[in-house]
């Protein structure tokens, strides 16, 4: 039986070692939950949650969700999956894997305990869009076979599985679709255009641009997204999502950069190289649903979290800061 919105909750969060992860463990235990993070720190870094180590609602369990988990919790976050290009197609078959059996494995757990649970999805889902922007009644635009597969079709069997326990086996199910998200603990070689970029012009190299810049996407800074999480994880049950938790500001990557470089006072030049595969032409979310149902949107402009993920990344490059 779910506990009241007001009583503390055991909680599963897996990938909680994680850049979004970790954040989320913050907030988590901010309000008081028991908190279980359950990571096999593939990309996420113990580094992340050192600080709560001591807490004592806070447990740390190295784990890979492929394999079952057997706790006993009142709400379960899946967050577990590589997210960056790099880091997902460094091993696809264990990406998709983790999408598709970490999600049968979270999704067996919920329905045994009775816990509400939460999908980490992704604007990937929609691939390279022919709808602009995206709203999600798209059922987007994917190449089945590609390079990014791994992970966009890994996350899109996952929703199915979720709405298809939700379906049969009437487990409450909450799924985000998440837009490009930065800030503080994004690793700094995971090869998203944000890290690449801050890392780049503090240390004077040149920025790294492929294709000629005019792609787009938006940014939304983590604090923003955090309060999408807890705003969907606590909406009533007949709202499932999925729902798109991003920032509809729309940038060019050519602008990313312009901004980063103004920043950081850098004085690198701008550097650019051949468009990879599938590499989305635009990318934006509607979130007309999310305002709606959740009174939910973001508060931070580009250029203020840029400002403090740069300062982050500072720190981490001259030592002053943990991962």
């Amino acid at each position: 039986m779910r506990r009241g919105p007001n009583e503390s909750k055991r909680v599963l969060v897996t990938g909680g070692a994680g850049f979004l992860g970790s954040h989320l463990c913050d907030r988590l235990i901010a309000q008081g939950h028991d908190v279980i993070c359950a990571d096999n720190l593939f990309t996420g870094d113990k580094r992340n949650v050192a600080h709560l180590l001591a807490h004592p609602n806070f447990e740390f369990l190295r784990h890979d969700v492929t394999l079952p988990l057997f706790v006993e919790v009142d709400e379960i976050w899946n967050l577990a999956c590589p997210a960056s290009p790099v880091h997902y197609q460094h091993d696809p078959v264990a990406t998709t894997k983790t999408s598709v059996h970490g999600a049968i494995n979270m999704l067996g757990l919920a329905k045994r305990v009775g816990a509400r649970i939460f999908q980490a999805s992704t604007s990937e889902v929609y691939g390279d869009p022919q709808v602009h922007p995206q709203r999600e009644d798209y059922w987007g635009h994917v190449n089945p076979i590609g390079l990014r597969s791994c992970y966009d079709e890994g996350k899109r069997c996952a929703e199915t599985l979720f709405f298809d326990y939700h379906r049969q086996h009437r487990v409450e199910i909450k799924v985000a679709r998440i837009f490009n998200t930065y800030g503080p603990r994004m690793h700094p070689n995971d090869g998203r255009v944000v890290s690449n970029f801050i890392v780049q012009a503090l240390r004077g190299d040149p920025i790294t641009i492929y294709g000629e810049g005019r792609q787009t996407r938006s940014f939304c800074y983590v604090d923003d997204l955090i309060d999408g999480f807890l705003a969907l994880m606590a909406s009533p049950a007949d709202f499932t999502g999925p729902v798109n938790l991003g920032n509809p500001g729309e940038f060019t990557i050519r602008e990313l950069a312009d901004q980063v470089i103004a920043l950081t006072g850098s004085r690198s030049r701008i550097e650019f190289r051949p468009l990879p595969s599938d590499d989305p032409t635009q990318r934006q979310p509607d979130i007309a649903l999310a305002r709606e149902r959740l009174g939910w949107q973001p508060k931070v402009a580009l250029a203020q979290g840029l400002e403090r993920t740069i300062a982050y990344f500072d720190a981490l490059l001259a030592g002053r800061a943990t991962r």
